[in-house]
């Protein structure tokens, strides 16, 4: 999924040295609203100016539940990307995959779609025909660390996801690890991804690993995290330093869902734009060039033209 706003800002990407507001207690964060496509309306959770980064985790798209029945639904040109892994989760619907290494795959709920950039790659979404009524899912990035950046892109797709019962709770292991079940996915730093599923009555208490900050978001509705209320709309941020989170619905809910991040604070200093990680304003640039050249491959099949690069920031790009 790329970043449509024209004219994107250049986000520095820092290590976490303290800022103001983020501690260990869930802290509360309202996205922002961008649109995607054809006017797909997303709410943008990472990055923030408060919270650029969750672990190797950089960016954060939640988007529907919405109506695709009529008209073209979620249409997101070929556009490029380096330095970072796409991750593509879905609760509902059915979204087409196209990318420049030929890859043509239908993403479906409770399927993983990886995508590597490494080096460059570029890749288009739109909503599949048949598709179901209903759209909702996620769309994350994670950015590739130093010595991975430069990889080969490459895409995998996990239909067959390890799933943890506990009680009346449900976890799905999407990235990393959880009760000593593992993910096929391939990262590059230690994170985690799990999708949380908890019925209604007793809190649900998530053990996670005390190395790792966190992020949370409630899927369906209102629910309650380490405490604090939240909402489709609504991050919560946990710092390092915890051994579990607790979850449970809101409201008299019978059950809510939950997607959390997890992740090492990344130590890295990054520069975010368009839809680039790299580490300069001459990389992104650079980046940028090809692209317009057409030296980033062809994504065939898709019916329509690939998305143009806005233009620069008239400021140098450069990590703050």
């Amino acid at each position: 999924m790329s970043n449509l706003d024209p004219a994107p800002e250049a986000i520095a990407l820092m290590p976490d040295v303290g800022l103001p507001g983020i501690h260990s207690a869930a802290d509360v964060l309202e996205a922002r609203k961008a649109a995607i496509g054809d006017g797909t309306e997303v709410r943008r959770l990472l990055p923030q100016r408060t919270l650029r980064t969750v672990g190797a985790w950089c960016f954060l798209d939640h988007y529907g539940p919405d109506d695709v029945s009529i008209g073209s639904g979620m249409r997101v040109p070929p556009h490029p990307h380096i330095g970072l892994q796409t991750v593509s989760w879905l609760f509902e619907g059915l979204v087409l995959h196209r990318d420049s290494l030929g890859s043509r795959q239908l993403i479906r709920p409770g399927e993983l779609n990886l995508m590597t950039a490494g080096q460059g790659i570029a890749h288009s979404e739109e909503s599949a025909a048949g598709r179901p009524a209903a759209l909702h899912g996620l769309q994350l990035w994670i950015a590739l660390p130093e010595q991975d950046r430069f990889i080969e892109p490459r895409f995998a797709q996990h239909a067959d996801l390890p799933v943890v019962r506990e009680g009346g709770a449900q976890v799905t292991v999407v990235i990393g690890e959880h009760r000593g079940e593992r993910s096929p996915a391939e990262v590059f730093t230690p994170l985690a991804g799990l999708e949380v599923a908890v019925p209604g009555g007793d809190d649900f208490v998530l053990p996670v690993r005390e190395d790792f900050e966190h992020a949370v978001i409630a899927v369906d509705g209102s629910a309650v995290v380490a405490g604090a209320l939240v909402a489709p709309g609504l991050l919560a941020h946990l710092g390092a330093g915890l051994s579990e989170i607790r979850l449970s619905p809101a409201g008299g809910r019978r059950h809510a869902r939950f997607f959390v991040l997890g992740g090492a604070p990344f130590g890295e200093r990054l520069l975010m734009w368009w839809n680039f990680v790299g580490r300069s304003g001459q990389e992104i640039a650079h980046a940028r060039e090809d692209w317009v050249a057409g030296r980033f491959g062809d994504v065939r099949g898709y019916p329509g033209e690939p998305l143009a690069a806005p233009p620069l920031p008239s400021i140098p790009l450069k990590p703050r």
